[in-house]
């Protein structure tokens, strides 16, 4: 039988001893479990930031700049066979015929080349409701007018935003998506000045006829060559930011900072 005391004894030793090993450092290969840190939920700014950032990127990956380089411009304005039809040939025309007039002899042929294209900083608002959003997409370029004769005539820098409303739909399968609603040029954004032109030339009239032609085409030719690279931008957004993205659309929530 133990003695009592030796009992005592024993049990001391063995609370200190536990004691001693309770603060050792674990192995560094225990398989403890970690405590896991929550998920935060993605803050309005780093939603709107995320969106305009992957909807630049993937335009500019898109091949956007491309796109605006390589505008038919010369193939629509161009009256072909000799002869014009229609508004547009009609207009270049009457432009030809002032061209020709001071410079005789002058080919009724016009080069247009577009250079350096530029994707600005994209703007974003979100309608009153909170269920829609708008994307300002703003382009610029320079547009080179050019004769066989005479070379360079006439330097321009070209700005157009075109608007792009994106929506929350629900498809068949019940999953929820981003999408494009409206897209078109922005009524009035399209901005046309002169950087550099032939001083012989009366630069003026020649500058408002060009800009009376680019004014009817060039707005509906750019629409029509950009939206549906935003079309296809969305399909390809991080699943997580489009899921952010949806529940406030859904819910109407604002995630847009009004500055």
């Amino acid at each position: 039988m133990i003695p009592i005391g030796g009992l005592l004894v024993f049990c001391g030793l063995l609370t200190q001893t536990m004691a001693q090993l309770g603060a050792l450092p674990l192995p560094v290969d225990q398989d403890l479990p970690l405590a896991v840190t929550p998920a935060l939920p993605s803050s309005p700014t780093d939603l709107a930031k995320g969106l305009t950032s992957g909807l630049s990127n993937g335009l500019l990956s898109g091949g956007l700049l491309g796109v605006l380089e390589n505008l038919p411009l010369l193939d629509i304005l161009k009256p072909r066979g000799g002869t014009s039809s229609g508004l547009v040939g009609g207009l270049l025309g009457g432009l030809l015929e002032k061209v020709t007039s001071v410079i005789p002899g002058l080919d009724n042929i016009i080069d247009l080349k577009v250079t350096d294209p530029q994707l600005l900083e994209l703007g974003l608002v979100q309608s009153p409701d909170g269920h829609r959003l708008y994307v300002t997409i703003p382009l610029g370029l320079k547009l080179r007018v050019k004769t066989l004769l005479v070379g360079s005539l006439l330097e321009l820098a070209v700005k157009l935003n075109i608007t792009a409303e994106i929506l929350a739909v629900t498809d068949k399968q019940e999953r929820i998506h981003l999408v494009l609603g409206d897209c078109t040029h922005s009524p009035g954004s399209l901005k046309i000045s002169l950087l550099d032109g032939l001083g012989s030339l009366p630069i003026q009239s020649l500058l408002d006829s060009l800009t009376g032609v680019l004014n009817k085409v060039l707005p509906e030719l750019v629409q029509g060559k950009v939206c549906p690279l935003v079309n296809g931008v969305l399909s390809q957004l991080d699943v997580t930011l489009v899921h952010d993205i949806v529940n406030k659309l859904i819910h109407g929530l604002e995630f847009v900072i009004k500055v």
